[in-house]
């Protein structure tokens, strides 16, 4: 037990020895003490340097920022060509497939024309008949002009001859009044009833003379009725020709086909709509704050990124800007005179056109969402 004692006993005294403040003229080993870092030349200088670095970063990207205005509200625009038949028929062919880039005056649908080449045929008949019609009363006008000629004719024989019987019945007179003996009662007779006849003469001819007068007015106003209906009958073939050429729908412009709704067997209607056609030529419409429009004008740049395309900058300028806010152009337009009034800052839509050709390889098309930054500075 008295081992045991003895150990605790030098235990307690270690612990009481290391427990106990060592004294001032004891040595030591102690290590110098370190600068706090407000206090060190190299870490202050790097600091500095990095302050100065960031306030110039800042300097320099707010006058990159200032330089452009943009938005998100954007998205790319065409005016979008509705395909649609003029005249009504059952579609034989359709030979536009989906997306697919077709030329102005490529055909897209056939339909079936039999119905429309018939009615061309009878208006090539009408057109025929009419204009034999109009021969006809342009001979029979030269006939009338004929017979005029000839009426007038006569009337002159008749003139000469009523005027000779009239002047020879004036002599015989004369004679008969002096009581001449070389007149006799007969040739006085003969002479008056010769004058007579000669008138009479005269007369009909005259009144044939008017007649073929009439009848060529007449004729003249067949030819004019006949070339009226030649050109009615001409004016209807026309129509029906532009009917037949209906039965083949064609591109009206250069595009891309989309939404397109027909297909082979179908009966469609005059202006039904078939297929829509996305034109070659894009722009973008973007709806810039009315607030950022104090230095937009026509003409600055564009760096235009889309959505679908995130690596590729595309490059453009402004084209024009509306005059008018989108709202003032909605369904139901605000109207602040009424009710309570909270300004809310308007969006004006501005044009932006991209710079030469686009690239066949980008699918682009109206609604893809983009987004502008226009250089304003």
């Amino acid at each position: 037990m008295s081992t045991i004692e003895a150990d605790r006993g030098a235990q307690t005294a270690l612990r009481e020895e290391k427990a106990r403040p060592p004294r001032e003229d004891a040595p030591q080993d102690r290590a110098p003490r370190r600068r706090p870092w407000y206090r060190r030349p190299l870490v202050l200088a790097l600091l500095v340097l990095l302050a100065i670095a960031l306030v110039i970063g800042g300097v320099l990207w707010w006058l990159d920022a200032s330089r452009y205005e943009t938005t998100d509200d954007a998205f790319i625009d065409a005016h979008i060509v509705r395909v649609a038949p003029r005249v009504a028929g059952r579609v034989l062919r359709v030979l536009a497939e989906d997306n697919a880039d077709v030329q102005a005056g490529q055909v897209l649908v056939e339909l079936d024309p039999r119905d429309l080449q018939a009615a061309l045929d009878q208006a090539k008949a009408a057109a025929a008949s009419a204009s034999g019609k109009l021969a006809q009363a342009e001979a029979q006008q030269k006939v009338a002009a004929a017979n005029l000629d000839e009426a007038k004719a006569e009337v002159g024989v008749a003139e000469a001859n009523a005027a000779n019987a009239a002047t020879e019945l004036r002599r015989l007179q004369s004679l008969a009044k002096s009581r001449s003996p070389a007149l006799s009662q007969q040739q006085l007779d003969t002479a008056t009833a010769n004058a007579k006849s000669t008138a009479a003469t005269l007369n009909a001819a005259q009144k044939k003379a008017a007649a073929a007068e009439a009848q060529t007015g007449l004729a003249a106003s067949q030819v004019a009725t006949a070339r009226a209906d030649r050109e009615a009958a001409q004016a209807q073939l026309e129509a029906a020709q532009l009917n037949r050429s209906y039965a083949t729908v064609t591109a009206p412009e250069a595009g891309h086909v989309t939404n397109r709704t027909v297909a082979v067997g179908d009966y469609v209607q005059a202006g039904q709509n078939l297929m829509a056609l996305v034109p070659h030529k894009l722009w973008i419409t973007a709806n810039f704050k009315e607030t950022q429009l104090d230095r937009m004008r026509p003409g600055q740049k564009v760096d235009i990124t889309i959505d679908a395309y995130p690596g590729t900058t595309f490059h453009g300028h402004v084209d024009s800007i509306q005059r008018g806010s989108g709202a003032a152009f909605s369904l139901l337009p605000p109207e602040n005179a009424t009710g309570n009034f909270v300004k809310v800052v308007q969006r004006v839509p501005v044009k932006i056109v991209f710079d030469g050709p686009l690239d066949p390889q980008y699918a682009l098309g109206p609604g893809m969402s983009v987004e502008p930054s226009v250089e304003v500075r």
